[in-house]
């Protein structure tokens, strides 16, 4: 029940979320190509993420994150943003989502830590699988313009 209501209410706060989300992005010296992408673009689709959370770990499919994040890894690929600020987003992603659930989880009994560890479990799988799939939009993008060019070229 712990992890039901904590997905409910991280998509409760997902538009605080997304605009901390922001401000770490904005803010990182790791992420100084991401002036590239629109600040609106980024927020939005980190608010899709968190606002439909439970939908995205209970019902999405591998196919579902493969098709948003093989997207998301060829739109940043096409702004000019380097592979590991795209993937250092990703994981900010995940630790400002942390950073939310440990000021805000209260355990009340110790079977209600099995329900968060499984949730938490789910969130790694999702994250590590939009990181991979993010990549792999990415070296798609690349290789496919980079072909574009050579046969231009040629």
């Amino acid at each position: 029940m712990l992890a039901y209501r904590l997905v409910r209410l991280i998509e409760t706060h997902s538009d605080a979320l997304a605009a901390g989300l922001l401000a770490k992005v904005q803010h990182s010296p790791l992420l100084g190509d991401y002036h590239k992408v629109p600040p609106q673009e980024l927020k939005q689709r980190v608010y899709e993420i968190y606002r439909h959370l439970g939908d995205w770990l209970l019902s999405k499919s591998d196919e579902d994150i493969r098709t948003r994040y093989v997207e998301i890894g060829a739109r940043r690929a096409a702004q000019h943003v380097p592979l590991s600020q795209l993937n250092w987003t990703i994981i900010l992603t995940k630790e400002n989502l942390w950073e939310f659930l440990q000021n805000e989880s209260v355990l009340e009994r110790p079977t209600e830590v099995f329900g968060e560890l499984e949730m938490l479990q789910m969130l790694d799988q999702f994250f590590d699988r939009a990181i991979y799939y993010g990549a792999v939009g990415y070296e798609k993008y690349r290789e496919e313009h980079s072909a574009a060019k050579q046969s231009v070229a040629g």
